[in-house]
């Protein structure tokens, strides 16, 4: 099990480079779910997942591909319950074929032996994808799905508010960003420039742009570095914004989160481009045109390096029996002009596929962000987001904790340095449960 783990990093860290977030057995003819050959005639495949704008692709794949069905399943966010449902139907015989899956998950996946390797059907359309998306889907040589996206960070705030409190411009850096903080709540003590959270990827992204990752595989163990030294520059930040009472408490995505967006009460949020599409619909229309993106605040303006908060893929799970149109199917989606627009436009999806990047939807005014061409801000991150930033074997349990954790931070019982050493422990202990060989913990 350890060899297979650090085998697996290293192929990931060795080729990460940025070019730059199914089968039923249900028992009814012609539904794929078994281990058996190929079906004759039309192939039905279940797909699973729970990403806004999925469903709209897999409606426009239907209408043109009869012989190939696509049954669409809404499940639960994988962090709260839709992974454990995946795994556990993998277990029982009965999982679909297809499943959206975060690239942090999809390893854990492939060591519980709950993925298929769809290789020879994947290596031909290797080319088509930015080289660090899909070096996420493979693993130890062999390939388990198809990217979707990448998840660059920026800051989505309310410009209009921002003038309001006398910021005429975005915080360029978290030292601005930490001033403009104080000056909008002492203006108004029930105003705040943005939250804390509870969003354990997050807070992954804030320690990713600043080159503090948790795991890393020196001498063939697992070395964890929550509680790095960089690492501990961002806590040191986020704690002091929260001792002060610079941030709101509101949960990451929360109903009480865009309500008090929508009532003026919190004016940003540092997100992955995928929250621009959630926010506006969230917040509503009250506040279309007051909203803009910026750049994620740097560390140093002179250097700057950005974060990235999830990216996904379409794997394919253990026990599909149509693997090869499982792959078609996960190859279009990611590539097909009609399903990427599909995917900017409502998702908000940054395209893994290289094509996707000169899909007109990328350079369309978005009216809710004043007219602004978002994307166009995401597309200058993309070069200063490191690429070396590794996921462990563990991350359902370090989500789990971390979240857990990140929402006592919020009501004051927990600080973040005790937050990231508790998780570092637990994770640990994790590791070490399940014969992986680990240090730093």
């Amino acid at each position: 099990m350890r060899k297979r783990w650090i085998a697996a990093a290293a192929g990931v860290a060795a080729a990460a480079t940025f070019g730059l977030s199914g089968c039923s057995s249900s028992g009814t003819s012609g539904t794929s779910g078994s281990t058996q050959g190929p079906a004759s005639g039309p192939v039905s495949l279940t797909f699973w997942g729970w990403a806004p704008g999925y469903q709209q692709s897999v409606a426009l794949w239907n209408k043109s591909h009869p012989d190939i069905q696509i049954d669409w399943e809404t499940v639960a966010p994988g962090s709260k319950g839709g992974y454990t449902k995946m795994l556990t139907a993998v277990k029982a015989g009965n999982a679909p074929c297809l499943a959206q899956v975060g690239y942090e998950t999809l390893p854990s996946f492939a060591a519980a032996g709950a993925l298929q390797d769809v290789t020879q059907y994947a290596s031909p359309d290797q080319g088509q994808f930015a080289a660090w998306t899909w070096n996420q889907v493979t693993i130890e040589g062999k390939t388990y799905g198809i990217p979707v996206d990448a998840a660059p960070m920026a800051l989505l705030y309310n410009k209009t508010l921002f003038a309001k409190y006398g910021i005429t411009a975005p915080p360029a850096t978290w030292a601005e960003y930490s001033a403009d903080a104080a000056k909008i709540h002492q203006a108004d003590p029930k105003v705040y420039i943005g939250y804390f959270g509870n969003d354990a990827y997050n807070y992954a992204g804030l320690d990713w742009q600043d080159n503090a990752p948790w795991f890393t595989t020196p001498n063939s163990s697992w070395r964890l570095g929550f509680t790095s030294s960089a690492g501990e520059q961002v806590a040191s930040y986020w704690q002091g914004l929260v001792s002060r009472h610079l941030l709101s408490t509101d949960q990451s995505y929360s109903p009480s989160l865009y309500k008090d967006m929508a009532a003026g009460r919190i004016l940003s949020d540092v997100n992955a481009v995928w929250d621009a599409p959630l926010l506006a619909s969230s917040v509503g229309k009250s506040q279309s045109g007051q909203w803009a993106v910026a750049p994620m605040p740097v560390w140093n303006a002179s250097a700057p390096a950005y974060g990235n908060d999830g990216g996904s893929a379409t794997a394919v799970l253990n026990g599909c029996k149509d693997p090869q149109q499982a792959t078609e199917f996960a190859d279009w989606m990611s590539t097909d002009s009609g399903s990427v627009t599909n995917l900017i436009d409502v998702t908000g999806i940054y395209p893994a596929a290289t094509s996707g990047l000169s899909n007109p939807a990328l350079s369309a005014p978005n009216a809710y962000y004043g007219n602004q061409v978002v994307y166009d801000v995401f597309k200058a991150e993309m070069p200063q987001i490191n690429t070396s930033w590794l996921w462990g074997p563990t991350m359902t349990q370090v989500s789990t904790d971390l979240g857990n954790d990140l929402g006592s931070v919020e009501t004051g019982s927990q600080t973040v340095a005790g937050m990231l050493g508790d998780v570092q422990s637990k994770t640990a202990a994790q590791l070490t449960q399940q014969g992986i060989s680990v240090s730093g913990g």
